[in-house]
């Protein structure tokens, strides 16, 4: 997929300035198409990455003692920060994303999850989709036995328009394989709510 074309953008806020009555011409508002332009880049800097490319340096987890794949049982990351553009009002949310996995014979660097969220989170969204995309990635990418994916957001479009909400957030839950057991992902909830950065 092409990169951001921040020209363009740069001109339809020019528009959008105009259409509420501004002036983009203005002091303090000449450069704002272009700083719209370059933040827009970065928000969805993501459609032009394949996140199964973070993937693909993954390492086999190693033998046990009787010569089989040592795969261990999860490895949990808790309190990655991510940010997203909702597809509706493209307004941000902002939230935490805590992801599991159940390693099948291959693992990846503790580095490459984070850059997953990061990569799906910088494209138009839904939490919902969002939370959907990790797990599908993680499971194709890894081979991963089981998925969990619990995403904990605020949306600006409910907390700064309509009902304005201030406090509420927003919580979706993506299961894969093992991890989609009810036992499995309520040992794995409970492991994530034990280190909560929110405690």
């Amino acid at each position: 997929m092409a990169d951001v074309d921040v020209e363009r953008i740069a001109r339809a806020v020019r528009e959008i300035l105009l259409a509420i009555g501004e002036d983009p011409d203005r002091p303090g508002l000449e450069r704002t198409p272009e700083r719209v332009g370059e933040a827009y880049a970065d928000f969805f800097g993501g459609l032009a990455i394949d996140p199964l490319s973070h993937l693909a340096e993954s390492v086999p987890v190693g033998e046990n003692d009787g010569g089989a794949a040592a795969t261990g049982e999860a490895v949990v990351l808790r309190d990655l920060d991510f940010r997203s553009v909702c597809e509706h009002h493209l307004l941000p949310f902002v939230g935490r994303a805590h992801v599991a996995y159940v390693p099948g014979d291959r693992v990846v660097g503790l580095g490459r999850i984070p850059a997953v969220v990061d990569t799906l989170a910088r494209r138009p969204q839904l939490q919902e989709r969002l939370t959907e995309e990790i797990a599908d990635t993680l499971q194709a990418g890894l081979g991963a036995r089981g998925v969990l994916v619990v995403l904990d957001a605020q949306h600006r479009c409910v907390t700064t328009r309509g009902a304005r909400q201030q406090h509420s957030s927003t919580v979706t839950v993506a299961s894969r394989g093992a991890l989609s057991e009810p036992a499995a992902r309520a040992e794995i909830i409970a492991l994530i709510g034990a280190g909560s950065a929110d405690e």
